[in-house]
């Protein structure tokens, strides 16, 4: 019998997850830039609010109409971490839910 030949395996190994989310509500980016030292919003130069959180490290692009893409995380729990906590901050700033 003879064994398995795992050299020239790649080695797999993430190091960024990116997902993408909606909200379904209407988010008041410039409230959000405004009250929020760690978001970015120039809608001269991009459309979307540029959020960075610390921990877990990842970075979330927030579009008015409340889709977001998440980058930066390592693990799904991390995910899952990030966008808890986001969509309890973008709460406060909700200015239309559709019908």
């Amino acid at each position: 019998m003879s064994k398995s030949n795992t050299k020239g395996m790649p080695k797999i190994n993430i190091q960024n997850l990116v997902v993408s989310a909606d909200l379904h509500a209407s988010i008041d980016l410039y409230a959000l830039s405004n009250n929020i030292k760690f978001v970015d919003y120039e809608p001269e130069q991009f459309p979307g609010a540029i959020f960075r959180i610390a921990e877990p490290k990842s970075v979330l692009i927030i579009f008015k109409n409340g889709k977001m893409i998440c980058t930066g995380a390592k693990t799904e729990e991390d995910i899952k971490k990030i966008l808890a906590y986001v969509s309890k901050v973008l709460s406060k700033y909700v200015i239309k839910v559709p019908s």
